[in-house]
């Protein structure tokens, strides 16, 4: 099972990052391909996210571990989806601490594969690790940093 990490430390306290990773509605806002979130209910909701030639797909998450202000981790439902030719399942988290005055944001994705899409593992995790990147950088920019 392809899992990628990535960590940066971001020059805000961990409540106020913890505001922004803790609701999905600010997901749009620093996590990649996201252009908007629907249906928040408690633990369940859906990214609208936008694919390179403009596309919307819909994927569907449930929070499965929210402990404030240190760890979110959510699943993303993968039956019945566009995902589910290539994916068995995905889960994104992210978790904080307290460090040098700010605050160090690891972001984690594990990845089971299905079908062929399991050939691929160097691409996912390339992917992965863009993505990550970005959705870090994306935190970095809300929170005051470069």
């Amino acid at each position: 099972m392809p899992t990628i990490r990535r960590t940066r430390v971001i020059a805000a306290a961990p409540e106020r990052v913890w505001a922004t990773v803790a609701d999905p509605h600010h997901l749009p806002r620093w996590w990649p391909r996201v252009a908007r979130v629907e249906g928040v209910d408690g633990r369940h909701f859906t990214e609208v996210l936008r694919t390179d030639r403009g596309k919307a797909v819909r994927a569907d998450f449930t929070v499965i571990e929210s402990s404030a202000p240190e760890v979110r981790r959510w699943a993303q439902l993968v039956e019945s989806s566009p995902f589910e030719r290539i994916l068995q399942s995905a889960e994104p988290e992210v978790r904080l601490a307290p460090e040098d005055g700010g605050t160090r944001v690891t972001l984690t994705v594990r990845q089971r594969l299905r079908g062929v899409a399991r050939f691929g593992g160097f691409m996912v995790r390339r992917a992965a690790r863009s993505q990550l990147d970005e959705a870090l950088a994306g935190l970095d920019a809300l929170h005051g940093g470069s």
